[in-house]
């Protein structure tokens, strides 16, 4: 059986931020219903920086949570000690779901880390300019192919105007 695509799903600033002490730094209701759209009933690997953030598991969603400490065994979640593991993990689950891909929701390391394995990127582009710690790692553009965009105004639910790309790697 095929391999289910690892998709990396990701908000970045203009200059490159993608949070801030732990935190999102910006308010795109727009973009939170298109990260459940693109991660509920599939698996989802994040950091435990990450998970603290959001405290919970993610209703309707398997979550895979990526860690160094070996104590960590927060209830309603599957823990991996390594990305492959992690990964791994996120393939058996998504494949007895019926899940059609492997989604990674971050931070900055686990971007890092993933970035070379996925398949596709689905990005928001926020357009501003935010002060913030976490910043996505530089990617290699040539091996991926555009596959999409759409642009959106800021708005009452969203207070930065942003675009969705979609980005495949190449075959």
């Amino acid at each position: 059986m095929a391999a289910l695509p690892i998709v990396l799903i990701v908000a970045i600033a203009d200059n490159g931020v993608i949070g801030d002490d732990n935190r999102l730094i910006w308010r795109l209701k727009t973009d939170l219903r298109r990260f459940r759209s693109l991660t509920l009933g599939r698996p989802v690997v994040m950091g435990r920086k990450t998970f603290l953030s959001i405290g919970k598991p993610l209703p309707g969603r398997e979550t895979i949570v990526l860690t160094r400490d070996p104590g960590f065994r927060p209830e309603g979640v599957h823990v991996a000690h390594s990305l492959e593991e992690a990964l791994a993990t996120g393939q058996r689950i998504g494949v007895g779901m019926g899940a059609d891909s492997v989604t990674v929701a971050g931070g900055a390391d686990v971007y890092r880390q993933a970035l070379p394995l996925s398949d596709r990127l689905e990005l928001t582009l926020v357009h501003a300019t935010p002060d913030g710690d976490a910043v996505f790692p530089e990617w290699d553009r040539s091996a991926f192919v555009a596959d999409g965009r759409e642009s959106h105004p800021r708005s009452l639910d969203d207070e930065h105007p942003f675009t969705f790309a979609t980005f495949r790697r190449r075959a």
